[in-house]
């Protein structure tokens, strides 16, 4: 059921955003414009003075003041070592963070560019480089009131959720718990003795601009304690040989500032299985909202649950078989050697 906070939160209005706005000391011109986010509600808001603000008003219930204020302070901290981050700007009182409606708010100058689809060797030396500076002050910096990425917090929560409401069917339900129970075992051993600090925790392409000025990382939202590895992964995400050469190469530029250990390599398959088991929680903690079942209409169906447990089932056995284990040329010879053995109907046949 939803509180009563979040039935604000879902029924924010741009009347209320605009007055939010004006109240901490900004003159907003009555343009309001609701940008595609749905964990936070996201506006673009124009002044009086023709500048473009971003208005952003945390989900209620999700962080703590102190944990949102670790993310501003790292922002903050990135924003003076001249990283290209977009920071929040200070209300007039000199607070990054207000309230209104039992929500949480903070402001943003708008930043122009494009998220990329590819990226080059040059572009991903750069991001390698920018990348390890990002994890070297995140280090200094710390972040004592965000969650941890670890086996604990991400996929057996997310199971226990799962399972909690009933969202697993019958079909599904051991097969599932199996895979995720598979994916944690792995993950505690290769994890062991690996160091955790702040990272990214969501450092997909889609939260990097490209414009005039160059690189913009976005949204330090998933904030969160654990491996380097993982914003590595997210930012260049494929199984084949070229994105293992250009994960390598992104790591090359990253040592260049700081240290990267070898053993992270290992964790990015059970990471990816927990991404998967996360997401699926992350839909069923929101269905309350009415954004998330238009957003996701086939969620919590029989077809989406044979889907992804079908996925984890496949992530399990390429972890099993040590396929994820293996270098670049090593994958190389055996795709060499599958496709020497010939086309069979289950190259075009996926239900066989």
């Amino acid at each position: 059921m939803s509180t009563p906070r979040n039935e604000s939160f879902f029924r924010l209005s741009p009347e209320r955003v605009l007055a939010a706005v004006a109240a901490g000391g900004f003159e907003p011109s009555g343009h309001c414009f609701a940008l595609n986010a749905l964990e936070n509600r996201v506006y673009d808001v124009r002044l009086d003075s023709g500048e473009h603000l971003v208005a952003k008003f945390y989900r209620p219930g999700r962080w703590s003041r102190e944990a949102i204020l670790d993310e501003h302070r790292l922002l903050d901290a990135l924003l003076a070592a001249e990283i290209p981050v977009c920071a929040p700007i200070a209300f007039p009182d000199g607070q990054t963070l207000h309230s209104t409606l039992d929500m949480h708010y903070a402001l943003w100058r708008r930043t122009g560019g494009r998220s990329p689809d590819e990226l080059s060797d040059d572009q991903i030396g750069v991001l390698g480089r920018l990348l390890a500076r990002i994890h070297a002050i995140a280090a200094d910096v710390g972040a004592p009131h965000r969650r941890t990425l670890d086996a604990e917090s991400v996929p057996l929560e997310a199971l226990a959720l799962l399972e909690r409401g009933n969202w697993l069917p019958p079909s599904c339900r051991e097969r599932y718990r199996r895979a995720v129970e598979s994916l944690v075992e792995t993950y505690r051993e290769r994890s062991h003795g690996l160091a955790l600090q702040p990272i990214h925790g969501d450092c997909h392409r889609g939260n990097l601009l490209l414009g005039e000025a160059g690189w913009f990382f976005l949204d330090f939202d998933d904030m969160v304690v654990g491996p380097p590895v993982q914003d590595v992964w997210m930012l260049i995400p494929g199984r084949d040989v070229e994105a293992d050469r250009q994960r390598r190469l992104l790591v090359d530029a990253y040592r260049t500032f700081r240290p990267f250990d070898e053993r992270g390599f290992d964790l990015i398959e059970p990471l990816r299985g927990f991404r998967f088991v996360f997401y699926a929680g992350w839909i069923a903690r929101r269905w309350d909202d009415p954004a998330f079942p238009d957003a996701f209409p086939h969620f919590g169906t029989d077809d989406y649950w044979e889907n992804e447990t079908r996925d984890l089932e496949e992530l399990v056995d390429r972890i099993e078989s040590g396929d994820d284990l293996l270098s670049p040329e090593e994958r190389e010879e055996r795709v060499a050697s599958d496709e020497d053995e010939g086309l069979t109907n289950k190259d075009f046949f996926w239900d066989l």
